[in-house]
C-alpha cells in the first residue's frame, strides 16, 4: 500500500533530476516523466528534466507539455548546469553503488539524479555516464526498476522515512493482455493500493497495444 502524502515540510526543498539519455522521447518515456512529475507536485517538490536534444524543445509529446507549468522543468543542459544546485548535497543513484538509500540520508541529500531509462532489459548501465559527475552515490536494490519507480522509491525513503526493505514491492509481475495472452514485466514495481504494481496512468494500455514490440521499441 502507498503510504500517505508526505506534510509540505517533508517534500519542500527536494530535486528529483532525471538525466535524459534518448534522442527521442518515446511513449514509454512520457508517461514515466508524467507520473513524477505529478507526485512531486504532491510532495511539494522539483523535477528536472535534463539533457533534452534541443532537436526535441518545440516537438514534445502533448502529455507532457500539458505538465510544463507544474513540478517539471525541461533544459537541454545537462544536471551540472542547473542553477542553485550544491555539487557536495546531490546523490546519484546508481545500481553500482556500494551504500543503498537509507532515510538517514535526507539530512545529507537536497537532490536525487537518475539516469532515464533505468529500466533497460537487459540492463546497459547507462547510469555509468553519470558517474563523471563525481556525485556521491547510492543504489535502491539489485532488481532492476523503471525511471518512475525509482524516484518513487527514493521519494518513499527521504520524504516518508520509509526502509528500502520496508516498502511493499510486485517482483516481475505477470499482466494479462487479453483473454488468451499475458506478458511478464522484467522490473521491480511499488505496489499499489489495489495490491497491482503501481505503474504511470495509461501504462497498461500502452503495453497492451505494443505487446507484439520488444521491450526496446518502448524506449
Amino acid at each position: 500500500m502507498m503510504s500517505a502524502a508526505p506534510t509540505p515540510a517533508a517534500g519542500k526543498g527536494r530535486t528529483y533530476v532525471v538525466e535524459h539519455m534518448e534522442p527521442e522521447m518515446g511513449a514509454w518515456s512520457t508517461l514515466e516523466y508524467v507520473a513524477i512529475s505529478t507526485e512531486c507536485a504532491v510532495s511539494w517538490s522539483d523535477f528536472y528534466l535534463t539533457s533534452v536534444p534541443a532537436s526535441l524543445a518545440g516537438g514534445l509529446p502533448e502529455p507532457l507539455l500539458r505538465h510544463l507549468d507544474s513540478p517539471l522543468k525541461v533544459t537541454s543542459t545537462e544536471v551540472t548546469c542547473l542553477p542553485g544546485i550544491d555539487s557536495q548535497r546531490v546523490c546519484l543513484l546508481d545500481p553500482h553503488a556500494e551504500t543503498e538509500l537509507a532515510p538517514g540520508d535526507a539530512g545529507s541529500f537536497d537532490c536525487f539524479v537518475f539516469g532515464g531509462i533505468l529500466g533497460d532489459d537487459p540492463p546497459r548501465d547507462r547510469t555509468a555516464e553519470l558517474r563523471k559527475y563525481g556525485y556521491q552515490r547510492r543504489h535502491l536494490g539489485k532488481l532492476q526498476m523503471t525511471t518512475d519507480t525509482a524516484v518513487r522509491v527514493t521519494r518513499m525513503v527521504i520524504e516518508d522515512q520509509r526502509l528500502l526493505d520496508s516498502i511493499p514491492y510486485i517482483d516481475f509481475p505477470e499482466l494479462k493482455l487479453n483473454e488468451h495472452e499475458t506478458t511478464q514485466m522484467p522490473f521491480r514495481y511499488v505496489k499499489g493500493d489495489n495490491g497491482e504494481p503501481f505503474m504511470p496512468k495509461g501504462m497498461l494500455d500502452l503495453i497492451k497495444q505494443d505487446s507484439d514490440k520488444s521491450f526496446d521499441d518502448f524506449f
